[in-house]
């Protein structure tokens, strides 16, 4: 805004001297003089940043445009309409009193210079008024590029924080869980072990004296060591999670990957009993449906896709539809190719169809 303001009005003094210099005016030294303070009083106060300092130079900048007009010159007024301008800013918020002010010392000028007066304060005003309004933009911008900024810096932080406490979260919960396993297999598998093996020592003992006797104690440690297997195997079965919760963990995860990397809006749902899918099902679903949002990401250009696992009565069905395109001849690549291979090696099928978006369905037979 200053720079414009202040490349305005050296417009006018290049014009006042031009016209200076055509008049062939005897006392221009006086004038150079007159116009060159004008131009560092001008250039002083776009310096100053306080208030009070900038209202004294206008005022001025005023003083040597109205005693250079009464001693030297009446082209001099033109340098009045941009400082009254500036002055009545500072005090007055609507635009139209300003102008009016800008206006009012035509009434005290010579007739011929009233026109190129009038011309100068409407050609000041509108400069004035224009980069007023680009300033105000201009702050209001960086104020909301400030917000912004703060915003996303304690979004970030927040994030970070969350991170952290996850990752300590999932440390912690590890810890736990292994204190605990280790506690189990110590009070349970740890006793039964111990306790076999003091009956096997006493056995082994008693083997020649009272062979009756060790061998009641060789069966006993027998089954505590039965107990034991027992224990160790429910501990383990314990700890293995089943496999439709890994298989649909899986899915879920693979989903949340790719609406994080990519723009399309991918959406699980699913129905049915997940416990009937075998792993080696689990696999095939997962690799088929990876492969399918591969290829919608590249050739669709579709906004959202929706993987759909619907399991029924003797059919495991799975649709990947986008509402991208589509295509009027399906051409099969290697990725439909090998989703095909894949889902045949279970008597499985696959289904293309592209009447409305693209879809890929994957059907699997229910294995009894």
């Amino acid at each position: 805004m200053d720079f414009w303001i202040l490349f305005t009005k050296l417009l006018l003094i290049i014009f006042i001297a031009f016209n200076f210099v055509q008049a062939n005016i005897s006392d221009i030294a006086w004038i150079v003089l007159a116009l060159l303070l004008y131009f560092s009083v001008n250039i002083t106060k776009h310096i100053f940043k306080v208030n009070l300092a900038t209202v004294i130079l206008l005022l001025l900048s005023m003083g040597i445009s109205v005693v250079s007009y009464n001693l030297l010159h009446p082209l001099f007024s033109l340098l009045l309409p941009m400082s009254i301008v500036e002055l009545a800013a500072k005090f007055i918020d609507k635009k139209i009193p300003i102008l009016i002010l800008s206006l009012i010392p035509i009434l005290y000028l010579h007739e011929l210079i009233q026109p190129i007066y009038g011309l100068v304060a409407i050609f000041g005003f509108m400069i004035f008024s224009i980069t007023s309004i680009s300033s105000e933009k201009l702050e209001k911008n960086e104020m909301q590029i400030d917000t912004m900024r703060k915003s996303l810096q304690k979004l970030t932080k927040n994030i970070n924080e969350n991170t952290e406490y996850i990752r300590q979260s999932e440390y912690t919960f590890k810890l736990e869980e292994r204190n605990r396993i280790s506690q189990e297999i110590h009070d349970k598998i740890g006793h039964s072990l111990t306790g076999a093996l003091f009956q096997m020592e006493a056995a082994k003992r008693l083997m020649e004296s009272d062979t009756q006797k060790a061998t009641e104690l060789l069966q006993n440690a027998i089954n505590i060591s039965k107990d034991g297997i027992e224990n160790i195997r429910m501990t383990l079965k314990n700890m293995k999670p089943p496999t439709e919760q890994v298989g649909i963990h899986r899915m879920k995860l693979l989903m949340d990957e790719f609406n994080t990397k990519e723009q399309i809006k991918a959406l699980l749902t699913y129905e049915g009993n997940l416990e009937i899918i075998t792993p080696i099902q689990w696999k095939i679903i997962h690799e088929n449906v990876t492969e399918a949002l591969t290829n919608a990401m590249k050739h669709s250009r579709a906004t959202q896709i929706s993987v759909e696992m619907i399991i029924l009565n003797k059919m495991i069905r799975v649709e990947i539809k986008d509402n991208g395109l589509g295509t009027d001849l399906i051409k099969k690549g290697l990725g439909i190719i090998g989703m095909e291979e894949r889902t045949a090696s279970l008597n499985g099928k696959i289904i293309v169809d592209s009447s409305h978006g693209f879809s890929v369905t994957t059907l699997l037979p229910i294995q009894s």
